[in-house]
């Protein structure tokens, strides 16, 4: 099921916004580049709220403990754990999609 969350220019470049979309809770973050991703909305270590973290190219630095993760895989870079990453797209008017699943 693909959502739309609004029109990109709601995240800032380099920032994350947090969405509720039913019972999930996501982070969507834009990068410099251009590029959107989506991630869930909590850290799995201290339940860091991640679209708060720092977005550095395809890397999300979680503002609680500094761990980084991969955007396009959700892996943090030291293999200690993972985030559940949705597929993330800008729609031809400038909405950011996301797909859930089913």
């Amino acid at each position: 099921m693909e959502v739309t969350l609004g029109p990109i220019q709601a995240i800032p470049e380099g920032e994350g916004r947090t969405f509720e979309i039913g019972q999930k809770r996501l982070a969507v973050f834009r990068t410099r580049q251009g590029n959107v991703f989506a991630t869930q909305a909590s850290c799995p270590h201290r339940d860091g709220p991640l679209a708060d973290g720092l977005v550095g190219g395809r890397t999300l630095v979680c503002p609680l403990h500094s761990l980084k993760f991969d955007l396009d895989t959700g892996r943090s870079l030291d293999g200690s754990c993972a985030l559940t990453v949705y597929p993330a797209r800008l729609g031809p008017n400038g909405q950011v999609l996301v797909d859930l699943g089913s």
